[in-house]
């Protein structure tokens, strides 16, 4: 990028605090021009915390703060903008940034069902989406560790104490919160489709889903917990159960590790910045590694199989549409 990416914000929330201001401050390609919430302490306080972090406007011209996505548009000069807001709004904000030629990367997850998910991917220019854990490379690393035939075993976790996190607004179940992650997790370190689901488990906090894996690729088994400590974990078998790669991520004892170095950098963080990165590079398709609105449409077919599957005793249900990586 030769001149600096200038992004708007929608949503000043929990993820916009603890992601994306310190991840701006880990990508000197972007600065951050506008902010929306329909809030005004919340963006007066993000606003403190960009300029805290440098991460704003450059010296001398004020960070522009707006209630709303369509004002934020109409009012500020962005190369792109980020929709950390809740999922029912995702569709409208987008048509709303498509129609003033602005690039969208849309957080997760990327709509309520996959009905709405269509709508996304039926904007053009469509919106990319937020799947930051493909940013780690210590999961991809899993993913390069794949063989190039015959069955795997996926294990794939993800928890956290939703009341630690403190969102603002969001109030969404396991499998809308953490589903899409662990069903995009799935699908793009296998680079298969998900053919069916079972959900064996379906509560608010608790979310237990097992996947047939396409093109003969095998299964994944995926947990999401959202009353639980800090988890990310991502195993990877052959066929015979032999233990291929592994990563794992958080734990009481990592928690406590994390109280004594606050100084580093969070894995949300790091990868946020190299989604961040991938989002003002990848205005001309540049980005393979940044989920497209295809993705975000395959994930939510496989939480609305999964939802079907739940209400039928956890039946193995086919998945009836998917989206092309």
């Amino acid at each position: 990028m030769s001149a600096k990416f200038a992004l708007g914000l929608v949503g000043c929330g929990r993820l916009a605090e603890t992601g994306y201001v310190p991840a701006l401050a880990a990508t000197p390609g972007i600065r951050l021009v506008a902010v929306a919430d329909p809030e005004p302490a919340r963006r007066t306080h993000l606003a403190a915390l960009a300029a805290t972090a440098g991460v704003g406007p450059p010296s001398g011209e004020p960070l522009l703060t707006f209630p709303d996505a369509a004002r934020l548009l109409a009012g500020a000069a962005v190369d792109g903008v980020v929709l950390a807001t809740p999922a029912a709004s995702h569709p409208d904000d987008a048509e709303r940034a498509a129609a003033a030629r602005v690039a969208t990367l849309v957080e997760k997850p990327p709509a309520v069902d996959a009905a709405h998910a269509a709508r996304l991917l039926a904007i053009e220019p469509a919106p990319w989406v937020g799947f930051n854990r493909r940013f780690d490379p210590d999961a991809a690393a899993v993913g390069a560790a794949v063989p190039a035939d015959g069955d795997v075993e996926l294990r794939l976790e993800i928890g956290y104490r939703r009341q630690g996190w403190g969102a603002h607004d969001v109030r969404d179940d396991a499998l809308l919160d953490l589903g899409p992650h662990l069903i995009d997790w799935a699908r793009w370190i296998t680079g298969s489709e998900v053919v069916d689901v079972a959900c064996t488990q379906l509560t608010f906090e608790r979310a237990t889903l097992d996947l047939t894996l396409g093109r003969g690729r095998g299964r994944a088994r995926l947990r999401a917990a959202t009353d639980r400590p800090h988890t990310e974990l991502v195993e990877l078998r052959n066929g015979s159960g032999d233990l291929l790669a592994r990563h794992r991520l958080g734990g009481l004892l990592a928690a406590a590790r994390g109280r004594l170095r606050r100084s580093r950098p969070t894995t949300l963080v790091t990868t946020l910045a190299g989604q961040l990165a991938a989002f003002a590079d990848g205005r001309d398709d540049h980005a393979p590694t940044l989920a497209t609105a295809a993705d975000g449409h395959a994930a939510m077919a496989v939480v609305d199989a999964a939802r079907t599957s739940a209400a039928a005793g956890g039946r193995r249900t086919p998945i009836t549409s998917a989206g092309a990586h």
